[in-house]
C-alpha cells in the first residue's frame, strides 16, 4: 500500500475509536472516516500549540495525535447535533 492509504487507514482506525469513545456506536463508515480525516487535522494543531510534536508519519504516536483530534472533533460534532436536534 502506499502512503496515503496507510494515513487513510490510520484517519479510518481513529475516527472508529474516536467514536466509540465519545458514544460508543459509532457514526457509520464514511462519517467515521471523515471525522478521522478532520480529526487528524485537528489532533496535529492541537499538538503543536501546545508544543508536542504532530503527526510524524505512520506510527502509534501518531495515532493516538489522530485519536486525540477525532474525540475533539466528534464532541464538537456532537454537541452541535445534539443543540440543533433540541
Amino acid at each position: 500500500m502506499t502512503y496515503v492509504h496507510h494515513q487513510l487507514d490510520h484517519t479510518r482506525i481513529a475516527g472508529f475509536i474516536g467514536s466509540k469513545i465519545v458514544n460508543t456506536q459509532g457514526q457509520g463508515l464514511m462519517l467515521d472516516i471523515a471525522l478521522g480525516v478532520v480529526g487528524a487535522i485537528v489532533g496535529g494543531v492541537l499538538f503543536s500549540f501546545f508544543g508536542a510534536t504532530g503527526i510524524t508519519g505512520l506510527n502509534l504516536y501518531s495515532l493516538l495525535v489522530v485519536i486525540v483530534g477525532s474525540v475533539v472533533v466528534l464532541w464538537a460534532y456532537h454537541a452541535l447535533a445534539g443543540r440543533q436536534a433540541g
